[in-house]
């Protein structure tokens, strides 16, 4: 897993949202962006992250960042998780898992003694299509305060 590091550009994606949109990753490489990846919508640590983001959306919109969550799962799971806690933010339905894998996201955990592949929650600060920060030890509950301190 080469995960993204400050100071690389991000390399160009197109993918869809929950509701089918094609995203492409040159429409916002001109703007601050929080891309957070998260295991999988609608589960506990997913939820309080994403909700507490968008708690939070103001705050980061005034901050100047567009949100983008990331996750493989499908439009119509993506769908049902944005449409429940009412995401102001799109997310994405990465299921070939090409932004999980441009970003380096994806790898082996260790869950209750087991190992397996799965997504590594973290999150990526990027400006104008660069990397500025990685937050690799998320903490669900305080997320944006995270994205919003300056360390």
């Amino acid at each position: 897993m080469k995960t993204l590091k400050a100071g690389e550009k991000v390399p160009d994606f197109t993918t869809t949202d929950q509701d089918g949109n094609v995203i492409n990753w040159s429409d916002y490489t001109d703007k601050k962006v929080v891309v957070f990846f998260y295991p999988k919508a609608s589960t506990p640590g997913c939820t309080t992250e994403a909700c507490n983001l968008r708690d939070n959306y103001e705050e980061l919109q005034a901050q100047g960042y567009a949100i983008l969550g990331v996750s493989a799962d499908s439009e119509k799971r993506q769908s049902n998780f944005k449409n429940k806690y009412e995401f102001p933010f799109p997310l994405l339905a990465d299921e070939d898992k090409k932004v999980i894998d441009a970003f380096g996201v994806w790898g082996p955990k260790k869950f209750m003694g087991k190992e397996y592949e799965g997504i590594h929650r973290m999150t990526f600060l990027i400006e104008n299509g660069v990397v500025s920060r990685v937050i690799d030890k998320v903490k669900t509950k305080e997320h944006a305060a995270q994205i919003l301190s300056d360390s």
